[in-house]
């Protein structure tokens, strides 16, 4: 599979470098030669990956100012058909993204590809002179995180990782309160995205059309494994690790972006996860239950805490998706539609009696305890501030994935780098995910290095 999965990137290099100016063996040397984007001209992209979440994307996208969508890139002819139908009978469709990477009037390109073509394509991309926004997560295997890190930077393009509900009113509110230090020294994070549907554990639609003659399977298959057509797994990619990353891909890595948003956490240096393939036994090879448990050091920004993820998609309770921060003196507590920040301190006094070993003393020293208690806390040490609760609505208008690409495109017009979601934040959050799996499938605790970013050999 290495072997076989290095030759192929061999050749995905080889065919990007018919794409890239004469600079390219000079990569440096790309940077002057790009045009740069005026403020006051509009910005075009592109989307590669023209599915559920590239509808999502492009819809986000364009509701940005001066932005315009010139092309779209996909393996199934259907859904070229359909972005002609909804943005316009002339735009440029193709089923070849190196295409959209050759196109000049390209600035940017949106890459919501099945997860095991992220990092190919955000390199071809980056590499073409193209402005990446990438799905998240970012790569689907840790060892191909530095790569996009080292493309990144040797380009200076801009690129954003689109974990886009960071860019909520709520995480925002979040990321503040944690900055005051409301809660004391954080010790704990609970975080669960659990899901009761089918279509929310990935039984999607095919269409009657499907066939290897409207879809460019080859092309789709990559450097997975080679097998004969199969429209499920094209349409339903999110369920077989061929293509996809499970739950820990496509759903923890939400809740450790959000973490890590709030917090300036960089990433744990133990991980576990345990889980089961529980309901949806369709064929799909990830499990649909999976908890997590993640170990956080001490760094400058926070103590050492702990975080337990859960997702589950048979949940037939109720379904609370909440990321709760708790620390010694309170808790935050949040989703999309708001933050709950409760204050609560312990009285200095830890206070004596009942339910207690006070109680199985004998009466004299009891007494005598008594008397040295009374002389040590006065009676306002006995007392527990009274409990605060704040209440923070998100505005009705808030737009986190408009907001995401706000981002991105106010940073591509400036030429800067300073996304919300760089290549290195979002390799900080997609690799403790991709562990998550590694360690459910090895049965083991997976020990990582959160400054280095790299699995540490024990």
């Amino acid at each position: 599979m290495q072997s076989s999965r290095r030759k192929f990137i061999q050749n995905v290099g080889a065919a990007s470098v018919l794409l890239a100016t004469e600079s390219f063996a000079k990569p440096f040397n790309i940077i002057k030669d790009l045009k740069k984007i005026s403020p006051n001209d509009k910005l075009r992209f592109a989307t590669i990956g023209f599915g559920i979440q590239g509808h999502g994307d492009t819809r986000a996208a364009l509701r940005n100012p001066d932005v315009e969508f010139v092309g779209a890139a996909d393996l199934y002819d259907g859904r070229l058909l359909h972005a002609k139908e909804l943005y316009n009978k002339d735009l440029f469709t193709t089923r070849d993204y190196r295409e959209i990477l050759d196109r000049k009037d390209v600035d940017a390109v949106i890459i919501s590809t099945p997860d095991h073509w992220h990092d190919h394509i955000s390199i071809a991309a980056m590499k073409a002179g193209k402005n990446v926004y990438c799905q998240k997560p970012m790569v689907q295997h840790i060892d191909e995180g530095h790569a996009m890190i080292d493309t990144w930077r040797k380009t200076g393009k801009t690129v954003q990782v689109g974990s886009q509900p960071s860019s909520g009113a709520a995480y925002a509110e979040a990321r503040r309160l944690m900055a005051t230090g409301a809660i004391g020294d954080l010790n704990f994070i609970e975080a669960t995205y659990d899901r009761y549907n089918a279509l929310g554990a990935w039984t999607y639609s095919i269409p009657p059309d499907a066939s290897p003659k409207t879809i460019d399977w080859d092309t789709f298959i990559g450097d997975a494994p080679k097998r004969p057509f199969d429209a499920t797994r094209f349409f339903r990619w999110r369920n077989y690790r061929d293509y996809g990353t499970g739950v820990a891909g496509d759903l923890f890595v939400h809740l450790i972006t959000g973490m890590h948003f709030a917090t300036g956490a960089i990433g744990p240096e133990r991980i576990f996860a345990s889980g089961e393939l529980s309901y949806w036994k369709d064929g799909r090879d990830v499990p649909d239950v999976m908890v997590t448990v993640l170990d956080y050091p001490d760094t400058d920004k926070h103590t050492k805490f702990q975080a337990v993820l859960r997702v589950n998609f048979a949940n037939a309770g109720a379904i609370k998706n909440v990321t709760r921060i708790v620390g010694t003196e309170g808790e935050i507590l949040w989703n999309a539609q708001g933050l709950t920040l409760t204050k609560r301190k312990l009285p200095k006094a830890p206070g004596y009696g009942a339910g207690e070993s006070y109680a199985t003393f004998p009466d004299a020293i009891q007494q005598e305890y008594k008397k040295e208690y009374d002389a040590k806390y006065a009676e306002s040490d006995r007392v527990a501030p009274p409990v605060q609760e704040i209440k923070y609505e998100t505005p009705k208008e808030d737009d986190p994935h408009a907001q995401h690409f706000k981002n991105f495109f106010d940073n591509v017009r400036k030429g800067s780098q300073e996304t919300a979601q760089d290549p290195v934040f979002g390799f900080r959050a997609a690799a403790p995910a991709l562990a998550c799996n590694l360690s459910y499938f090895d049965k083991k605790i997976i020990n990582w290095d959160p400054v280095a970013m790299k699995i540490k050999k024990k």
